[in-house]
């Protein structure tokens, strides 16, 4: 029965101290509690406020460097057709001028040949003439002195 009324002589003395800091927390919950709940949940909302504007920066960067590489494939898209045309022209004038040149050039043989065919033909000509006269010549020495020796 001693230890009940020592314990209860213990909690007898310390209802004063209870008391103390039911007012001491109450006075922390009404001066500096409230407060720093207000303060923390002003700084957790610029946090997450700063957070949102540096995600909604990121995300407007990607957005204008997918544009910027967007717009630099058309270029690059555009600065091919454009080469690719040039060469196309470059491979016609050239497939032109290797046609005129062709053409050119089969008239030349053309011509060369009825060059050839004209000077074929005189020498020809020139060689039967030739045949001809070697011909009376050669009759005529093999006739020659035979007519002359029948003349006698």
């Amino acid at each position: 029965m001693e230890i009940f009324r020592q314990v209860g002589e213990l909690l007898l003395f310390s209802i004063p101290t209870i008391i103390c800091l039911l007012v001491v927390w109450w006075t922390y919950r009404v001066l500096v509690h409230n407060k720093l709940q207000q303060v923390l949940a002003e700084r957790h909302a610029r946090t997450e406020g700063a957070i949102q504007q540096a995600k909604a920066a990121i995300a407007s960067a990607e957005q204008r460097t997918a544009e910027y590489e967007q717009k630099l494939r058309e270029a690059r898209a555009q600065i091919y057709a454009v080469q690719e045309s040039y060469r196309n022209r470059i491979m016609q004038r050239r497939a032109e001028a290797i046609a005129e040149t062709r053409k050119q050039s089969d008239e030349m043989i053309k011509s060369a040949r009825r060059e050839v065919e004209q000077e074929k033909m005189t020498a020809e000509a020139g060689l039967q003439k030739q045949a001809e006269i070697l011909a009376d010549q050669i009759i005529e020495s093999i006739l020659r002195p035979a007519l002359a020796a029948g003349e006698r």
